[in-house]
Formats: structure tokens, C-alpha cells, sequence
């Protein structure tokens, strides 16, 4: 792929949500694309949330040392980071005000092909707020060209 070259691409995201007992399934399919600048990988979509009128633009942004950065803009705006092993606070800006959260990412997987140009994300993480956990998510997100 080209650097800076803009890829028109389906997305499919599933997410499960483990919280309080229970657990929640969301699927979305969008339209989207990929940009490549440098080394990095950005996978951009919108998002419809609950509660929330308008779609959220979503960013998933791919490193080259395997982390990734989960960017939800609009009136709730958050940046998580995934690091394979690793526990990365952050915070999440919502109407009411600021609040910080972490991650701990227990597994992470990111394959991409070429031809045709598709791509899978695969993240387990547990979501902290303070030192309470609020619950443990498996996201998996796919893209084909």
C-alpha cells in the first residue's frame, strides 16, 4: 500500500463486553478506509453509541511495535492504548467531565495481508476506572478492500 494513499474498505467490528455479571455482544458493519503514513496504519470508521446522535468518528491506529491506540472523537472523546501485557492509563473526556481509566491488555494480534488488502485486530483487554475493573472486553475488528 501506498504511503499516504487512502483505501476504501468494508469494517466489521465485534466487541463483547464482560461487565457485572454479564455479557453484552455489539456488532457493527461500516464502510471505512485505511491510510498508511510512514510505518504507521490508520483504520478509520464511524461508530453509532448509545445515546448519541450523531455517528462518532473512530480511529484505529496500528504501530509498528505492534501496540495500537483506539481514538473515539465527538462529545465523548477517548484514546485507549493497547500493549500486549502491558497496563496504559488514559483519560476519556465525556459532557460530564474528565475520567481516567486503564487498560491491561491480556492479548493483542494484528495480521494484515496484501492481496487483497484485508486486515484482522484482535484485543483482550480489561477496562479500569481508578483501581476498580469495569469489565472485560474482546474486540475484533476486520477489514478487507
Amino acid at each position: 500500500m501506498e504511503e499516504r494513499k487512502s483505501v476504501p474498505v468494508a469494517i466489521k467490528v465485534k466487541t463483547e463486553v464482560f461487565q457485572e455479571q454479564e455479557l453484552k455482544e455489539y456488532f457493527l458493519e461500516e464502510e471505512g478506509q485505511v491510510v498508511r503514513i510512514g510505518e504507521v496504519l490508520y483504520i478509520r470508521y464511524n461508530e453509532v453509541m448509545e445515546g448519541i446522535e450523531e455517528k462518532v468518528p473512530v480511529t484505529m491506529k496500528i504501530l509498528p511495535d505492534g501496540s495500537v491506540q483506539l481514538i473515539r472523537a465527538g462529545d465523548v472523546r477517548m484514546r485507549l492504548k493497547f500493549e500486549y501485557q502491558k497496563t496504559l492509563e488514559t483519560n476519556y473526556q465525556t459532557p460530564f467531565g474528565v475520567m481516567w481509566i486503564k487498560t491491561f491488555t491480556n492479548n493483542i494480534r494484528v495480521s494484515l495481508k496484501d492481496r487483497p488488502f484485508s486486515g484482522n485486530v484482535v484485543i483482550d483487554y480489561d477496562l479500569y476506572g481508578g483501581e476498580e475493573k469495569i469489565g472485560v472486553y474482546h474486540l475484533e475488528l476486520s477489514f478487507t478492500a
